[in-house]
């Protein structure tokens, strides 16, 4: 642009106006090289290489210079520096109409001038505001990615402790249930040879569930596993051989069921099948023999109630290895539908634990 309006003033204007032209031209003209890096400073350039020009010649085809170096103000600084770059653009088109107008015309020239200078700044300021815009949609999209990506990490570790739960629920009580069945087999294996088979056989069948609980419970990782659709979930209704299989491990176990269940969502069946599996084990684990339990399940149309005692002496190991993961792991359960989980002492002896999960506390993921 530049060199475009120096040739219009070579090629157009007369020798001895030629070196002031030029002069001129360039001033107005050149600073606009740098326009983008200093806006406002190459506009106030350009303003006082025009009013140089206002005091020493007549108008000159540069003075589009103005306009460009306005819009780049606008386009490129905040309000105050669009206003006050308009407003001496503004000045210059009254004093350039009261200078150069001819025969008297003033306002046609002047409302057109007015006009020019007015889309400029707009042109700047719609351009300002669109590369705002634009701006702040590139920051929000960056900042819903990152929040996705929080969101997937947030998944991932929930899934992680969820199957870490079942793992360790599924692997501690049928470890428990097999190493009692065991001991129980060799101290029968020559006195009652009948039992010892027995105890075998359930041994064998122990193993057998586990590791179909863990193939159901590690099939959602694998599309092509369809192991946990030809089991379903362990619910109340398998609460009743998880008793007899803890009574032929040793621990004799009472199960009462309050209330019709099917209406619970198998979600929170399985989180009751699990919290009511863990305080078994423990029982089974930390208590000698002779111990009994009782389980009793209250189920109404809003919550689940489980409670689960035992005859066991006081206290019982598992509030000494406050390290260990069943407790805690139950409370997790508990609490992922609104419940909060009590196990201690009881007061006339042995051991409870007891919870009611809410359900409509909306636990289904975290079960």
């Amino acid at each position: 642009m530049p060199a475009l309006l120096l040739l219009d003033v070579v090629t157009t204007r007369a020798p001895d106006e030629l070196p002031r032209a030029v002069a001129l031209t360039a001033a107005l003209a050149l600073p606009l090289v740098w326009r983008r890096r200093a806006p406002l400073t190459v506009f106030g350039a350009v303003a006082a290489a025009a009013c140089v020009q206002w005091l020493t010649d007549g108008p000159l085809p540069a003075d589009v210079a103005l306009l460009v170096a306005l819009y780049t103000a606008a386009a490129n600084s905040g309000r105050r520096g669009t206003l006050v770059a308009g407003a001496v653009v503004e000045a210059g088109a009254l004093l350039a109409c009261l200078r150069w107008a001819t025969d008297g015309a003033f306002l046609t020239p002047f409302v057109a001038l007015t006009a020019t200078v007015v889309a400029a700044a707009v042109l700047g300021v719609n351009v300002r505001t669109t590369r705002a815009y634009l701006a702040a949609l590139k920051e929000r999209a960056a900042r819903l990615e990152q929040q996705q990506e929080q969101q997937a990490r947030l998944a991932v570790a929930e899934e992680r402790a969820r199957i870490a739960r079942e793992m360790h629920d599924i692997v501690t009580h049928n470890l428990s249930v097999m190493v009692a069945l065991t001991d129980a087999a060799v101290y029968a294996q020559h006195r009652s040879p009948d039992r010892a088979t027995a105890a075998m056989l359930q041994i064998s069948e122990t193993g057998r569930q586990a590791l179909t609980d863990m193939r159901r419970s590690l099939g959602v990782l694998r599309t092509d596993e369809p192991d946990a659709e030809r089991h379903p979930l362990p619910g109340i209704a398998q609460l009743e051989a998880l008793a007899d299989q803890m009574c032929a491990a040793g621990l004799p176990t009472r199960l009462e069921v309050h209330g019709g269940h099917g209406h619970i969502p198998a979600t929170a069946q399985l989180t009751v099948h699990r919290l009511v599996q863990e305080a078994l084990t423990n029982t089974l684990k930390h208590t000698p023999g002779g111990t009994h339990a009782t389980v009793r399940i209250r189920c109404s149309a809003d919550s689940v109630t489980v409670d689960v005692t035992d005859s066991g002496p006081c206290p019982p190991l598992p509030a000494a290895a406050p390290s260990g993961h069943g407790i805690p792991g139950m409370r997790e359960r508990s609490a992922a539908y609104g419940g909060t989980l009590q196990a201690g002492p009881l007061p006339g002896g042995g051991w409870g634990v007891r919870t009611r999960l809410l359900l409509g506390s909306g636990g289904a993921a975290s079960a």
